[in-house]
C-alpha cells in the first residue's frame, strides 16, 4: 500500500486494524447466507458399530458438569470436573 507510507506508524496500523475488522464483520453478515457444498458441512459422525453417544450434558456449576452417556445401549451418568471424575450409575435398562 503506497498511500500508507506518508502516515505515522501508529495510525497506519489503527487504519489497518479497521480495514480488517470491518471486513470480519461484513464477513460473518454475509457467511449465513451463503450455500455449502455437501462435503463441506461439518455432520455428527455416524460410523458403523457406534458404541457410545453422550445424549445430555447438565451444567451444574462453574465447573461440574453432568453427562448423560448411552454405550452399548445401555445409560450411564458421569459426573465430571472435579479433581476426579465419578461415575454416578448405571441407569435401569427400562429408564432408557
Amino acid at each position: 500500500m503506497a498511500f500508507t507510507s506518508d502516515l505515522p506508524p501508529l495510525l497506519s496500523g489503527v487504519l489497518a486494524l479497521a480495514v480488517v475488522l470491518v471486513l470480519v464483520w461484513i464477513g460473518g453478515r454475509i457467511a449465513p447466507h451463503l450455500v455449502a457444498p455437501d462435503w463441506l458441512r461439518l455432520r455428527p459422525y455416524r460410523g458403523v458399530g457406534t458404541r457410545l453417544a453422550r445424549l445430555e450434558t447438565l451444567v451444574l456449576g462453574p465447573r461440574h458438569r453432568l453427562h448423560l452417556i448411552r454405550c452399548d445401549g445401555r445409560d450411564v451418568l458421569l459426573l465430571t470436573g472435579g479433581p476426579q471424575d465419578l461415575v454416578v450409575g448405571w441407569l435401569p435398562r427400562d429408564a432408557a
